[in-house]
């Protein structure tokens, strides 16, 4: 059997551990097709935050107390750029995350597709996995917010880490509404997304396309899941690139989404405030309406929900109540298990 995840985030990755094992315990193949829109070029460094919380996940290296970046992390480079009052004072990178940097982006700049090089970090890590990014090219989340004024001063909100992204903040000039767009991680990390916010703007994905081994990924999927992610900042750059959303379309393969919702609050992140901007409600029955049905011209064939929530219908999705808790990586299998279930596929034997 074949599986694809569509993926993003911290929520994401700890997915991907259980879909790891459900592999492994059935002999499936595994890939993961991973979003870049909070990718930003940081002190001229490429930073690919879900790519990197996906491989330190799976590879062992990420620090189970903070819940994003490396394990045993020093901030020496964090404080001398600091001390140099070099911009932004608002995020640092931690030393171990530098160098996974240096290489990403040297490689890059030698002409290395963001592919090959997400292949050549894993060599090193083994996340057990085949690791895609969405796309090769350029594509960024922007938010356009009303004109936010003055942020934080040198070292506030420093440090939120690699797992809740890293920016730049690079910012546009304001339009002649007042509104002005600045970079997802900018956002989030600086602003903790209390800005009065109005869109989410996916830059270049219209130019962008699959990256390679995408579409071949998908063409074979026996069954795609679509991880408990953020759906507006995490899976919905993906579908942004042109040809996944159509390359899902034309594929059998059923579709099956794990819901990030549960009793009406994100599992992780900020799924509510981001739904909230696109006045979508935070629930498990509002996020499969989100994605919608296949037969209708969506995404999902089935959805998984926590029993709490008690979603027994959303118009043309099979919905599944089973416990979406992530507490280890045996119970996220059995989350993977129940969603091959529900795509009628068999499940717990190889093939």
């Amino acid at each position: 059997m074949r599986i694809v995840v569509l993926t993003g985030g911290i929520g994401g990755a700890k997915f991907l551990v259980g879909a790891r094992e459900y592999a492994r315990r059935t002999g499936a193949e595994l890939t993961a097709v991973v979003n870049v829109g909070d990718d930003v070029i940081l002190h001229g460094l490429r930073i690919s935050p879900d790519l990197d919380s996906v491989m330190y996940t799976l590879g062992g290296g990420a620090d189970p107390e903070r819940g994003w970046g490396r394990v045993g992390e020093t901030w020496a480079v964090k404080n001398e750029l600091a001390a140099y009052q070099a911009e932004p004072t608002w995020f640092g990178l931690g030393d171990r995350d530098v160098a996974t940097h240096l290489v990403r982006t040297t490689m890059l700049n030698a002409g290395y597709p963001l592919s090959a090089v997400t292949e050549a970090l894993c060599a090193r890590w083994q996340p057990g996995l085949r690791l895609l990014p969405a796309t090769d090219d350029r594509l960024e989340t922007h938010v356009v917010v009303s004109d936010p004024g003055p942020g934080p001063g040198p070292g506030q909100g420093q440090g939120q880490g690699q797992g809740q992204g890293s920016g730049q903040g690079q910012e546009q000039g304001p339009d002649a509404g007042g509104e002005r767009a600045i970079h997802f991680q900018e956002w989030w990390v600086r602003h903790r997304g209390a800005l009065p916010t109005h869109r989410f703007v996916f830059v270049g994905a219209a130019q962008a396309k699959p990256a390679a081994g995408v579409l071949d990924a998908l063409a074979a999927a026996d069954v795609v899941l679509i991880a408990p992610s953020n759906p507006v900042v995490s899976i919905a750059p993906v579908l942004a690139v042109p040809g996944i959303r159509e390359a899902l379309a034309g594929n059998p393969a059923p579709v099956v989404g794990v819901s990030p919702i549960i009793g009406d609050a994100p599992v992780r992140g900020m799924a509510d405030r981001c739904l909230a901007v696109l006045g979508e409600p935070c629930t498990a029955a509002g996020v499969a309406a989100l994605y919608g049905a296949r037969r209708a011209g969506g995404l999902l064939d089935g959805w998984l929900v926590d029993p709490v929530d008690e979603v027994t219908r959303v118009d043309g999705i099979e919905v599944r109540a089973v416990p979406l808790w992530m507490s280890d990586a045996a119970a996220t299998a059995a989350m993977v298990g129940a969603a091959i279930e529900l795509a009628g596929r068999p499940t717990g034997v190889a093939g």
